[in-house]
């Protein structure tokens, strides 16, 4: 039990960690990505918040 705790816990830090969709750390991160892992999603929000 205290192992999936601690699991938990740590895949909760690490999603915390990321910068918020549409902001410059997010753009600066989209573009260090490679293009062909880009999920249809991210491609609409990189055109909606970093070119437009």
């Amino acid at each position: 039990m205290k192992k999936v705790i601690g699991l938990l816990s740590v895949v909760f830090l690490l999603s915390a960690c990321s910068p918020k969709v549409g902001s410059e750390d997010w753009c600066a991160d989209m573009k260090e990505k490679d293009k062909g892992s880009w999920t249809a999603t991210e491609t609409k929000d990189f055109a909606k918040h970093c070119i437009f």
